[in-house]
Order: C-alpha cells, then sequence, then structure tokens
C-alpha cells in the first residue's frame, strides 16, 4: 500500500512538473518567457509551446488586442490667444514589441496607460499653444489632430507601443468665460446679419432702378412705334381721302360741307350767328335759286 502510495505521489508530481512546462498563447496574447529573471523569448502567435519548469523559466502574458485610454476629466489648455479650453480626449494603442514594452514598464498596463497620456497631454499643449479657439475647435481640427498622433506615434514607438488614434472628443471653453465668448459670439453673428442684410438691400434698390430704367425705355419704344404706326396710318388715310375726294372735287366740298353742318349743330340748343348769304349756307340753296335766301340773322 505504501509502495502504489508512493508511485502515486510521484506520478502526481511529475504531471504537476510536465504541466509547468507546457503553456499556450492565443490569439490575443503575447507571451515572453523568462530564464532566471531574464528575457529568453517572446512568443506572438498562438498554439501550444514548452519550457522549463518553475523557476528555472516563467511566462508573462502580455494584452495584443487594441486597448483606449480616455481622460478621466477634461483637461485645461490655453491657446495662442491666451484662452483657456478644456479637451477630452481617447487614445486607442496596442503593444508592437513585447520585450521593449516589458522593459519600459515590467509589464505593468497602469504605469502604460500613465506614461501615453503625459505624452498625449504633451502634443496636445504644443499644438494648442501655437493655433487659435476657433482653429481648436472647427478650422483646423483634423490638422491638429494629425500632428498630435505623428507626435504621440514617434514616442510610443520607444516604449514598444503603437498609436491607432488620437481623437479630441470634445473642445469647451472653461465656465468663467462661457458668458463673455457667447456674447461675442452673438455680436458677431448679428454684425455679419446687418452687413447681409445692407448688402441685400443695396442689391434690392439696384434691381429696383434698373427695373425702373428699362420699364421707361420700353415705354418709350412703345410710345414711339405707336406715335410712327399712328402717323403712317394718318398718313395713308391721308393719301386715301385725297385720292378719293380728288376725283369729284364738287362732291369733296359738299361732303365737308355736312361735316361742318353736323359739327355745329349737335344738339338742339345750339345757337349761330352769320349771315345767311355766307358761304356756310352754300348747300341749304334751293338748287334752282339765283340769289340768297331770307332767313333770319339767329338759326336755331
Amino acid at each position: 500500500m505504501n509502495k502504489f502510495s508512493s508511485s502515486m505521489i510521484a506520478l502526481a508530481l511529475a504531471l504537476l512538473v510536465l504541466s509547468s512546462t507546457i503553456f499556450v498563447v492565443d490569439q490575443r496574447s503575447h507571451a515572453i518567457v523568462f530564464a532566471l529573471g531574464e528575457v529568453k523569448s517572446v512568443i506572438s502567435e498562438p498554439g501550444l509551446h514548452f519550457k522549463l519548469p518553475p523557476p528555472f523559466q516563467n511566462v508573462l502574458f502580455l494584452d495584443k488586442r487594441i486597448l483606449t485610454i480616455e481622460s478621466p476629466e477634461a483637461d485645461r489648455f490655453i491657446t495662442a490667444e491666451k484662452k483657456n479650453i478644456l479637451v477630452d480626449t481617447y487614445v486607442k494603442w496596442h503593444i508592437v514589441a513585447p520585450k521593449l514594452y516589458y522593459v519600459s514598464f515590467g509589464g505593468d498596463e497602469g504605469r502604460a496607460r500613465d506614461r501615453m497620456s503625459q505624452i498625449v497631454k504633451a502634443a496636445l499643449n504644443d499644438e494648442i499653444t501655437k493655433r487659435t479657439v476657433r482653429d481648436v475647435i472647427s478650422g483646423e481640427r483634423d490638422k491638429v489632430m494629425t500632428a498630435i498622433r505623428t507626435k504621440v506615434t514617434e514616442e510610443a514607438k520607444q516604449i514598444g507601443v503603437e498609436i491607432v488614434d488620437v481623437r479630441l472628443k470634445r473642445v469647451d471653453y472653461v465656465e468663467q468665460i462661457n458668458n463673455s465668448v457667447y456674447d461675442r459670439m452673438k455680436s458677431e453673428r448679428m454684425r455679419v446679419a446687418n452687413e447681409l442684410r445692407s448688402t441685400g438691400f443695396a442689391d434690392s434698390e439696384k434691381i429696383r432702378a434698373d427695373a425702373d430704367k428699362q420699364r421707361v425705355v420700353i415705354l418709350a419704344e412703345a410710345y414711339k412705334e405707336a406715335e410712327q404706326t399712328r402717323g403712317a396710318g394718318d398718313a395713308q388715310a391721308s393719301q386715301i381721302y385725297a385720292q378719293a375726294f380728288g376725283q369729284n372735287p364738287e362732291f369733296y366740298k359738299f361732303y365737308r360741307s355736312l361735316e361742318a353742318y353736323r359739327s355745329s349743330f349737335k344738339t338742339k340748343n345750339d345757337v349761330l350767328v352769320v349771315d345767311p348769304n355766307s358761304e356756310f349756307f352754300k348747300y341749304f340753296k334751293s338748287p334752282g335759286a339765283t340769289g340768297s335766301i331770307s332767313a333770319p340773322s339767329k338759326t336755331k
């Protein structure tokens, strides 16, 4: 029984020692193998691997996935205009050189996060102090992020880290100057609105004046054409009258006398004081009469 127990204990110890020599690296991790405290090898490919049992060799696993660092609270920066702004950022990063990363931070992810936060803050300060608030918020925001990403990437390489992305989540004024900034923005918008309104009024007056000018020109041209047409019509009418009445002058005189009579005696109240023997009453006389007709000096 004692021999069997000893065999089982020996087998258990052998299995324990054997299990300590086997380790698995999955696709989400890097593995650093240490031999008596020194880095023996770095394994990034997933699979089953072997090592010497502790304390001869040990394994440290590092996260291979893309990690995120978000600022717990907004950091304050000063722009080129000497104005304070609050900036929230986030950084996407992952380990690409496990040995260098371990040498830099001893495998402590918290220390790595603190170091990268300092790098990002320093890069932000360098870029924001060279630009105005308007540039940081909208005008050159993409340029700011590109410059920050470039600086952070260069420094991150020295600690075994690759920066995937750096973004500004929020850029805002500090509370003390918000009201003054809003008032200034409102005044600026009002000034622009008044300028646009004035420009619009000036343009409308210009358009109205041009329309009035065109109206006068069009009416003048129309009146000119109408008068020319009327004159041509009157000339043509006179020519037709002359041709028609030229064939019988006596009939023309008779017709013109009838027109004169019609114009002179439009109503019953019209009165004419003329000599009855005048040429005006030539066609009132009897066709066989040789002398003047007797008529009163007043005719109705």
